[in-house]
């Protein structure tokens, strides 16, 4: 049986169920077969896409997908972190108008030294909170740390849970998107650095930090959004560079970022409306029971 979010009418589908498993392990059980290497990049698009922007971890979820349905030797941890470029350019197009917004009214705020204005305090805010990311993944590169375990998610997981829960509960959630300052930039990316660990979610952790810093809900999401799109096309890059020489996943690969374009853009226009009207405890829930259904698959040696 799958799992289905129902809020106002709208079925939020994450297709974790057996059957689909089975039924998609066995169209495509011949790894060599390049059209089963297609189908393989178009669901992992769907889950990445589904689960990027939803405060759930879209690395645990590909993770955990890739290794359950065996799909491990066909697609490592550089061709799934590939297939993350079509979420940056769902962010770019989404938010194209907020973006050309700040860096507009940023360029004219740094002329006129108008240093109170709100798009050059979102500005320097995205930057500075984007560097706290990017030097702990220099950091973790260079140590060359494998963290990447189902327990380690398994764990992240059912923390992170707790923690977003925290911060619905005594987040004030008052200031909306005008009025974010240069300290919640620098304080958001802060939390961001937990994302470095598999299963807490870039963007679980950003939305968690900023509704604990007093944003409202939709003002945390879109903030968390738009600081963590550096932090991902910088890294999304690297990683596809590295992946397209391998010519045979070429294809695979551009299947699965255009199926990730696409289920990334639906997923941020519906989180955003979700979050306008309701809380974020369907994923706390959610995220304790991923979590719970992870250790109950270590203890049953699936994983």
């Amino acid at each position: 049986m799958g799992t289905m979010f129902v809020t106002d009418g709208v079925e939020f589908f994450l297709p974790i169920g057996n059957h689909l498993m089975q039924t998609a392990g066995n169209a495509v059980a011949d790894e060599s077969n390049v059209l089963g290497k297609i189908v393989q990049g178009f669901i992992l698009g769907m889950v990445q896409g589904i689960t990027e922007f939803l405060p759930i971890s879209s690395t645990a979820h590909l993770i955990i997908f890739r290794d359950v349905l065996g799909w491990k030797a066909t697609w490592s941890k550089t061709a799934v972190d590939g297939i993350q470029l079509g979420s940056v350019f769902a962010v770019l197009i989404y938010f194209w108008k907020d973006i050309r917004n700040i860096l507009g009214g940023a360029w004219l705020a740094f002329q006129q030294q108008e240093w109170q204005r709100s798009e050059w305090k979102m500005f320097v805010g995205i930057v500075i909170g984007t560097f706290p990311a990017l030097l702990g993944g220099l950091v973790l590169k260079s140590l060359d740390v494998e963290l990447e375990s189902p327990l380690m998610i398994a764990g992240m997981s059912i923390v992170m849970a707790m923690l977003l829960g925290l911060a619905e509960k005594f987040g004030s959630r008052k200031r909306g998107f005008e009025e974010v300052e240069i300290k919640d930039g620098m304080i958001v990316g802060l939390g961001q650095m937990i994302a470095l660990l598999p299963g807490a979610s870039r963007s679980g952790s950003t939305l968690t930090t900023a509704l604990f810093i007093g944003l409202q809900r939709d003002t945390a999401a879109r903030f968390s959004f738009l600081l963590g799109l550096p932090t991902l096309a910088i890294a999304t890059a690297v990683q596809t560079k590295d992946v397209l020489q391998e010519s045979h996943m070429f294809l695979p690969l551009l299947i699965g970022i255009v199926s990730t374009f696409v289920f990334s853009y639906l997923s941020i226009a519906w989180l955003l409306k979700f979050l306008q009207r309701r809380s974020s405890w369907v994923f706390v829930w959610y995220r304790l029971g991923f979590g719970a259904a992870i250790l109950g698959a270590i203890s049953a040696g699936v994983l």
